[in-house]
């Protein structure tokens, strides 16, 4: 009989378990680099340290990184946290075998979530200097349609050399 107990014990704390939580956790691993690196970092959850680090971080929780070090611009980058690639198809199958119970839990605790961008990879621009701007092209102007419109052409005459 206590065996019976047991084994049905047992299954229902099997029952409750989600899968996501099991399987990847409330948190993520978390990287920040910089270049040049030394920078300090400031979350807005309270963290901080210095590039290049990594953490680990809720996965449900959405921050922001402030990024400094002394003779370059800021840089503040959100991230963002949102639904896993398969966390749709894990909450079906998580319902179907592991109870409603099992998806209350996953989809409450983030397991299901991911934290994007992920490594947070900035390059720090020097105070006074302005960034690299990538090469555009330039445009030409588009021709008139309408022939009105159009500036007249003038033609210059070529030079003649005199004997």
């Amino acid at each position: 009989m206590k065996l019976l107990q047991l084994g049905a014990a047992t299954a229902v704390a099997l029952s409750l378990c989600a899968c996501a939580t099991v399987t990847r956790g409330t948190k993520q691993k978390f990287s920040i680099v910089s270049e040049p690196s030394g920078a300090d970092v400031t979350l807005t959850t309270g963290e901080t340290c210095t590039t290049p680090c990594k953490m680990k971080l809720k996965r449900k929780t959405e921050f922001s990184a402030h990024i400094v070090k002394p003779g370059y611009e800021p840089v503040d980058v959100a991230v963002k946290s949102s639904v896993h690639g398969g966390g749709v198809a894990g909450a079906a199958g998580n319902i179907l075998i592991g109870g409603i119970i099992g998806g209350v839990v996953d989809g409450s605790n983030g397991s299901m979530r991911d934290l994007r961008p992920n490594p947070i990879s900035v390059t720090l621009v020097a105070v006074g200097s302005t960034p690299a701007a990538s090469p555009v092209p330039a445009e030409a102007p588009a021709a008139p349609t309408d022939p009105a419109a159009a500036p007249a052409a003038t033609a210059t005459p070529p030079a003649v050399a005199k004997p």
